[in-house]
């Protein structure tokens, strides 16, 4: 039996150990080959490389993952789990061994065939002594790795984990060729439907359709992508209305009624876990103190950020992680709400009457981010708080910023699962737990909900876990962004686009066409 497997029936599946298996296109489309599709594309740095274990922004992912590697399966447009260099998988019934079928008939760029070496190998990058990647919790939930065939590979976990196949979708994990790492990593060397031709860090990269791919009909249908860094979000929205690219990602909100006003031009909005932050580190004073990072999120006004920030295209958020997308997202949870007075009680309790602490922010971490902090500033100022504003450059924000100064802005695109979003950034010691923050209860509470298999239970695990960050936790998570991005018709998709990440789940250039 094959089927697709939604976030909502993931758990279900799972615990019937279903097979599933990618679907094609909507019988509706008619997709056309050929054409150039050129992207201009913010969260370009000049360190940018081909490792996929160190992509942290959407220049490198949309290129990497979306482009020129593949990882085991993929969330697709419609919000499906799906396979692609897996053609299906089974659990055993406890969520613990995860049994896997390779695609037959893959060539890696370089002709190397692609089997189940290839995957071990290239999960075992994550875990290497020395190896800096965002997807290490991942691999490290994973006791032992089983190659059945050479089609096959069967993943033992050390707890079950009912979300397991959506994991290995993570855009860090894509698969390199067995033996020939350094070299792939080198030259971008994958089994994407597009091989490199160009490639400038942090300003341009070109790759061109694969011929031998093994689904070469169905998707990359491009002859060429070129992806332009733009980080001003003006000067992709020019850009964008001048013809020199076919798409753009974080549309400026102010820049929306303007790209309406084109007939030629796409809007495109969907709402997902997107979140804007300002994560503490707690290590360093005065973070330290649960009092004082709730004295800051007290202290600001969320509302405002949504109104004059995302201009409406968003939602307050909660201090925590899980967005109006997630399957098991705590609407009834307590709404912290900017108050003075309670910002100033805790302040006391922290044994402070004033503070003043240092807050550094960039548009490069996310549009409006400067002035986001002008008004935390603001609103922090009637608590008796004073915020001094630090303007970092936005060229080398992730590699010198964030992760370093003790309280920065940050934005993270929100992960499909509840346990993927947690594991990534608030587990104990994980690489991108970028608060350092440590909870005994929640870390019990992550472990008991990844192998939880009632989808009841797992909410009320969800919701406590929720509660945690949102009273102890030290990022302040103010707003919900919505993913505004925007196309000319002269490139086409399916009708509809993921909400996962930006520009279709950042797949644009594997799923769309020229029109």
């Amino acid at each position: 039996m094959t089927l697709n497997i939604s976030r909502r029936t993931a758990l279900k599946s799972a615990a019937a150990a279903g097979a599933l298996s990618m679907t094609g296109m909507p019988a509706h489309a008619a997709p056309k080959h050929g054409g150039t599709y050129r992207i201009g594309m913010s969260g370009g740095n000049t360190s940018d490389t081909w490792d996929s274990r160190t992509h942290s922004d959407s220049f490198m992912i949309n290129m990497g993952a979306g482009c020129v590697f593949e990882t085991l399966t993929e969330v697709s447009s419609a919000g499906e789990l799906v396979g692609e260099l897996a053609e299906s998988w089974e659990a055993s019934p406890d969520a613990k061994v995860w049994t896997f079928n390779l695609r037959k008939g893959v060539k890696f760029h370089n002709g190397k065939g692609f089997g189940a070496d290839d995957v071990i190998a290239s999960m075992n990058m994550h875990v290497e002594e020395g190896a800096k990647s965002a997807a290490k919790p991942i691999v490290a939930s994973v006791e032992e790795m089983k190659k059945l065939s050479d089609h096959q590979v069967q993943f033992v976990l050390k707890s079950g984990s009912a979300d397991f196949p959506y994991l290995v979708s993570d855009y860090h994990i894509c698969i390199f060729p067995a033996g020939q790492i350094a070299e792939a990593i080198a030259n971008g060397i994958g089994t994407g439907p597009y091989q490199v031709v160009a490639f400038e860090p942090g300003v341009r990269a070109l790759v061109k359709k694969f011929d031998d791919h093994w689904d070469a009909d169905n998707r990359g249908y491009f002859a060429e992508v070129e992806q332009i860094y733009i980080g001003d979000a003006s000067a992709r929205v020019n850009a964008l209305m001048t013809s020199q690219v076919d798409s753009i990602n974080r549309v400026d909100f102010k820049s929306v009624k303007l790209l309406n006003a084109y007939i030629n031009i796409d809007i495109l909005e969907v709402t997902g876990n997107m979140h804007n932050t300002f994560p503490m580190l707690v290590g360093n004073a005065p973070f330290n103190d649960a009092n004082v990072r709730r004295a800051l999120k007290f202290a600001i006004n969320r509302q405002e950020m949504v109104d004059k920030i995302l201009l409406g295209h968003g939602a307050v958020g909660n201090d925590h992680p899980i967005g109006p997308a997630n399957q098991y997202y705590a609407a009834d949870l307590p709404q912290t709400e900017f108050d003075p007075d309670k910002a100033k009680f805790y302040l006391k309790e922290a044994g402070l009457s004033s503070l003043k602490v240092d807050l550094s922010v960039s548009d490069g971490a996310f549009a409006g981010a400067v002035d986001a902090g002008q008004l935390y500033q603001n609103s922090a100022s009637a608590a008796g708080i004073d915020i001094n504003i630090v303007q970092e450059p936005a060229d080398g924000y992730w590699s010198n910023v964030w992760l370093k100064k003790p309280w920065c802005a940050c934005y993270w695109s929100g992960r499909a699962t509840e346990d993927w979003m947690f594991s990534t950034a608030y587990e104990s010691g994980v690489p991108w737990n970028d608060t350092g923050w440590e909870n005994e209860r929640f870390q019990k509470l992550l472990l008991e909900g990844r192998a939880q298999l009632d989808t009841s239970l797992r909410g009320e695990i969800y919701r406590e876990m929720q509660q945690i960050c949102s009273d102890e936790g030290g990022t302040v998570v103010p707003m919900y962004q919505n993913y505004v991005d925007a196309k000319s018709n002269r490139v086409e998709h399916s009708g509809q686009t993921g909400n996962l990440w930006m520009l279709d789940n950042l797949r644009s250039a594997k799923r769309w066409w020229t029109a």
